[in-house]
């Protein structure tokens, strides 16, 4: 099965990582490595009420990672893994303007 992570910064830069071959990252681990990534990068809930969702942790932890993480293959490989894993969805797109999340 195809399975990608893309990560939109705007029209001129763009992060693609293809899973295709790499070991897939199992739902707790996953949500477990979002859970780190979010508290180290001291990431901000996007909800006034404080609230995260799990698609709200992987916005604010694409967009926490900026362009030095994102541009890390080991980092966005890492990433991809576990959004893909955390999201049960093996294609998911991540626009950062509009914070969205395609599947």
């Amino acid at each position: 099965m195809h399975s990608v992570v893309t990560v939109s910064l705007g029209q001129s830069q763009e992060f693609r990582f293809e899973l295709d071959g790499v070991a897939p990252m199992a739902h707790e681990e996953a949500r477990l490595w979002l859970d780190g990534e979010f508290t180290a990068m001291e990431c901000e809930p996007l909800r006034a009420s404080g609230k995260v969702l799990l698609a709200d942790k992987v916005l604010v932890v694409a967009r926490d990672a900026g362009v030095s993480r994102l541009g890390d293959r080991e980092w966005l490989g890492q990433f991809a893994r576990a959004v893909t894993a955390a999201l049960s969805r093996p294609v998911v797109r991540i626009d950062l303007q509009g914070m969205t999340i395609a599947y």
